[in-house]
């Protein structure tokens, strides 16, 4: 069994992604998978307020692919950026229940034109498909630091199942819930509950460990971005901020987990 590594949301970045892959021996000069049997896990947020949205996904969907018939993983969840990409493109002029259409909220966090205009059916396929729980190696993976899968059912078979059905349908109303749920943050930082907050979703979704990305760790401690290297580990050790903030100017890390 190979290294298990972990990145944060990436954002469009793809060039510095590779980088830091390269870095640590995931990929080779080329861009392509040599972390053999090494597993990747990713928190989402592929996209947006960077500069390659759709580069980023084809990177992920590649590294898959080659990681897989190596023997390796390559581990991505969906993040809110992904999802509101989607009702962008799919429901451009629906408006939710505040009476904002989904492209101009889209817009407002950090939408490129450029990458609807080069999103095919394959790239949209595949993100609709991104589950939002998976457990990885005993670490539960997921993207918002929030408890709203709690929302969506108590296994993570059920709540992949329960979002996936929302997307698949395109259900507006579900959307808006959706959308809204992920909006909250540091649920496992809460002082001074996060570390018993923290063991009852484990508990609940499984694993030994929380991984996830979402909020900017220079924004939960005050560093500023370009100091950002590492992983913010807290609530006694059981949970992961691996969203270093590429998109903020931060350098970036891969994680390496023990």
């Amino acid at each position: 069994m190979g290294g298990l590594y972990a990145v944060g949301d990436i954002h469009g970045h793809v060039d510095q992604l590779v980088g830091l892959l390269f870095q640590v021996g995931l990929v080779d000069a080329d861009g392509a998978w040599s972390g053999r049997e090494s597993t990747l896990c990713m928190t989402g947020d592929l996209v947006d307020r960077g500069p390659d949205g759709v580069g980023a996904i084809e990177l992920v969907m590649r590294l898959q692919s080659e990681a897989l018939k190596a023997g390796g993983q390559v581990a991505c969840v969906a993040g809110n950026h992904d999802l509101i990409m989607l009702l962008a493109q799919r429901f451009p002029k629906q408006k939710n229940r505040q009476g904002t259409s989904y492209y101009k909220i889209w817009q407002r966090n950090g939408g490129r034109e450029t990458d609807l205009e080069l999103l095919t059916d394959t790239h949209i396929e595949w993100l609709r498909r991104l589950p939002v729980m998976l457990l990885v190696r005993d670490r539960l993976l997921i993207h918002a630091d929030s408890l709203l899968y709690h929302r969506y059912g108590r296994s993570i078979d059920e709540v992949n199942t329960r979002i996936g059905d929302i997307i698949a349908r395109d259900d507006l109303d579900g959307w808006d819930i959706l959308m809204d749920e992920f909006a909250t943050r540091e649920a496992f930082i809460q002082r001074p509950g996060g570390v018993r907050v923290a063991r009852s979703f484990l508990e609940r979704y499984g694993g030994t460990q929380i991984l996830h990305g979402h909020t900017p760790i220079s924004a939960v401690t005050g560093r500023q971005p370009a100091e950002v290297n590492e992983p913010l580990i807290y609530a006694d050790g059981l949970v992961v901020n691996l969203d270093g903030g590429m998109y903020l100017g931060a350098p970036g890390f891969i994680h390496r987990l023990e």
